[in-house]
């Protein structure tokens, strides 16, 4: 099979959706299928095993040309369309590829944000969503809240994200050196934070919880994994700045480490595994949407995150992951306190979450989606 894939993000630029695109290209290939991959300029072309065409400037109404001209010279079978509204600097156009199209059309859909299109535009930024999914001629959504709402969506198959972060910890791994390395002394309890600065992330809510801690004198410290704003939303910039006004505020400067943009994943993977717990307090629930939840069961964490919106049965609460309802500073520092005070519970979250991470394996996930587009091209 001959796939397309367009995409708004590629490496080196930084976003789960670009992350996540590399990974399933390479998977596909592997997996026997011809990958090309359309994107943004600002992508590498430099991948000796896929080939880029980063051509577009902006995606604006003369992408879908592009697009058309791209697809006919690779001889797709299938286009399939990463989406989430903001990788493609918030334009409508690309909402009309299927239309357009002389390919069938896969969406993939990692949220359903509406897009900018002009000021009281209203329902019509819901109906220009709606109208991608139904003229697409297969839907994939990554999570339950989108699978539900695209309720008048026949043709359309949950097929989750894996973790964007795969590698085996450093054979030399130590816990207490990547503690050490953070500023954290034996007995203080460290708490890891994995992700972009985005408002959705509760990150505040969090540094809150922190405050609260050290004024009842425990030993805690919180590790900002990763970071970095992103390529793909621009309310990230002014979200982080009232983040750092907020920790020189509550006077939290000495007890934060952040590790920066990290290139290296084993690092990523051994700053996590070497933390106490990890805090994910997401404003919108806890969900398969989220990477920054993939990667921290991928190392088997134990897990504090914020109750789901809708029902996901894999999330045991208690047992592989602590859920919490959203938005709420003082149940978050209740179960940081529960995790610090009970090593059987901290335990017990991690083998939960070691168990948990075999759903969201990439071989299965890339197989899934092929079979689902050889369903989309025999339909």
């Amino acid at each position: 099979m001959r796939v397309g894939i367009v995409t708004g993000e590629y490496p080196p630029m930084q976003g789960g959706i670009g992350a996540y695109t590399h990974i399933l290209a390479h998977e596909m290939k592997h997996q026997g299928a011809a990958i090309s991959i359309f994107t943004d300029r600002k992508a590498s072309s430099v991948d000796p095993d896929i080939l880029i065409m980063n051509w577009m400037k902006s995606w604006g109404i003369d992408s879908l040309t592009l697009i058309n001209q791209w697809a006919r010279d690779f001889q797709a079978d299938v286009i399939n369309v990463q989406f989430q509204t903001a990788a493609y600097e918030m334009s409508p156009w690309i909402h009309f590829l299927p239309r357009f199209s002389k390919m069938p059309v896969v969406t993939t859909f990692h949220d359903l944000r509406h897009p900018y299109l002009f000021p009281k535009a209203g329902g019509l930024r819901g109906r220009i969503i709606i109208e991608l999914a139904q003229k697409s001629a297969g839907v994939i959504v990554t999570n339950h809240e989108d699978y539900a709402r695209l309720t008048q969506i026949e043709h359309k198959k949950l097929i989750p994200i894996g973790s964007n972060i795969r590698q085996p910890l450093p054979d030399d791994f130590e816990v207490e050196k990547w503690r050490t390395e953070v500023g954290a002394n034996p007995n203080d309890f460290v708490i890891a934070y994995f992700g972009l600065f985005n408002q959705s992330k509760g990150l505040d809510i969090l540094i809150d919880s922190l405050a609260d801690l050290r004024k009842e004198r425990v030993p805690v410290r919180l590790l900002l994994v990763g970071g970095g704003l992103g390529s793909g939303d621009p309310t990230n910039e002014a979200y982080f700045e009232s983040l750092k006004a907020q920790i020189q505020r509550l006077g939290l400067v000495a007890f934060i480490h952040t590790t920066g943009y990290l290139d290296n994943e084993s690092d990523v993977g051994a700053y996590l595994a070497a933390s106490d717990v990890v805090a994910l307090p997401f404003t919108d629930g806890a969900s398969y949407r989220r990477g920054s939840l993939m990667a921290a069961i991928q190392y088997g964490c134990a897990i504090i995150s914020t109750i789901p919106t809708v029902e996901i049965p894999t999330f045991r609460n208690g047992e592989n992951m602590l859920l919490i309802p959203r938005g709420d500073k003082n149940a978050l520092t209740a179960a940081l306190n529960e995790v610090r005070q009970s090593p059987d519970l901290r335990l017990r979250l991690q083998l939960g979450a070691s168990e948990l991470s075999k759903q969201f394996d990439w071989s299965k996930i890339t197989q899934e989606t092929l079979d689902f587009f050889e369903q989309v091209r025999a339909r």
